[in-house]
């Protein structure tokens, strides 16, 4: 595939990565300016209380999307998301599964930090929800993982109970997407550790079957969610 110079996207350690392949560097063209559309965003009052707008991060191209809430106070700061202690914790479970977060890419449903961390509103959602679903139209991923009921909602376009739902498959437009504990179920609830690590030990082995298919290995969803619009 031709390649483009000069096309860098930032490694989680800040040194920068191979060039990117003419498709990738479209989609980093095309996410750079939605970050832009995301960062003078002022739809909803979070939009005039965060330090800065955390619009998402990673590989423009990965085959793995995750989607969180929203920011916290370390992403908020630093506009990086998935920096604080449950994005170690993410990190860690990746690794220990073979996959590096410079593959992957991720973001939240909402792009700014509510107030002391709270849940999102139905407002805040619904103001923001449309970033998200133009970052997945952009990335095109193979897979995606939901982390928290909150961004498994939205994609089901339905609320729904996640200690009854977790490490399930959907769809989501065609692409599947697979349910997963928040990182942060385990930092505050010790107990739910062992199911988070079995979300990622099932999620990465689907992943790790795409990526010997390179191509067209497919998943079966147990469930099809309704796409939202």
């Amino acid at each position: 595939m031709k390649m483009v110079q000069p096309a860098f996207i930032p490694t989680s350690d800040g040194t920068a990565a191979p060039p990117l392949s003419e498709r990738a560097a479209r989609k980093a063209s095309a996410l750079k300016e939605l970050n832009r559309t995301v960062e003078a965003c002022r739809n909803c009052a979070l939009g005039s209380g965060r330090t800065q707008a955390v619009p998402g991060g990673g590989n423009p191209d990965a085959r793995l999307v995750f989607i969180g809430e929203a920011p916290g106070a370390n992403e908020d700061k630093q506009g990086i998301p998935f920096i604080g202690s449950a994005g170690k914790l993410l990190t860690k479970n990746l690794e220990r599964n073979g996959i590096s977060r410079d593959e992957i890419y991720i973001c939240n449903i909402i792009k700014c930090r509510p107030p002391s961390n709270r849940d999102p509103l139905p407002a805040e959602i619904a103001a923001c929800e449309g970033f998200l679903h133009r970052q997945l139209e952009i990335i095109q991923p193979k897979i995606i993982c939901t982390l928290g009921r909150f961004a498994a909602a939205v994609l089901m376009n339905a609320p729904i109970k996640i200690m009854q739902i977790h490490g399930t498959w959907h769809e989501y437009r065609q692409i599947p997407f697979f349910i997963s504990l928040h990182p942060s179920a385990v930092i505050y609830q010790q107990k739910n550790r062992a199911l988070f690590e079995a979300d990622m030990d099932a999620l990465a082995q689907r992943y790790r079957e795409l990526e010997g298919d390179n191509s067209t290995s497919t998943i079966e969803p147990s469930t099809s969610a309704t796409p939202t619009t």
